[in-house]
């Protein structure tokens, strides 16, 4: 994980952890986005990973209504959409783990005036991922949160040291 910054290097060894306790290696995965370094770190942990991209997912949520696949993952991609309930109610695969980053009383959502596909539409909370995800048609089985450790200096570094940032769930159609 050379070139990685070390939040990211917890973020992904956190999300490898929650993975491993019950989706097998052998599971044929089909991830909602883009090939990336977390994809990467987890084909090289053993995880066979195809991609479904190249489309907007509000207006196509289709997309990813693809048979053959053990589970879909979706890591911190919900919260870019206008509408997440149409991708997660288009999945075909019987398990579900996504990600998403907790609404922070600290922090605003994350908007990039730059480029329109790099901003948070939604950021959550449990409760309300939870409530989509069942709304979806899907069942929680496990959950998880961590922090995002900074090294820097200031208020906002020590309040993330402390407070979880990214919500982990997986799920299975009841």
């Amino acid at each position: 994980m050379k070139g990685i910054a070390k939040t990211e290097r917890v973020r992904f060894q956190n999300t490898l952890t929650f993975l491993e306790k019950t989706l097998p290696k052998t599971s044929k995965i089909l991830d909602l986005g883009t090939p990336n370094d977390m994809s990467a770190f987890l084909t090289q942990n053993g995880y066979e990973i195809d991609h479904a991209h190249g489309q907007d997912f509000d207006l196509h949520p289709e997309v990813i209504a693809k048979d053959g696949y053990d589970a879909v993952t979706i890591f911190e991609v919900l919260e870019h959409l206008v509408n997440p309930m149409g991708i997660l109610q288009a999945i075909k695969a019987p398990r579900l783990f996504a990600s998403v980053p907790l609404d922070l009383w600290f922090a605003k959502a994350y908007n990039n005036d730059k480029d329109p596909y790099d901003r948070h539409f939604h950021e959550f909370e449990d409760w309300q991922f939870d409530w989509l995800l069942e709304k979806s048609g899907w069942e929680i089985v496990n959950t998880e949160k961590w922090n995002t450790p900074v090294s820097k200096i200031g208020i906002r570094p020590i309040l993330r040291r402390f407070t979880p940032r990214y919500y982990m769930v997986e799920a299975k159609r009841p």
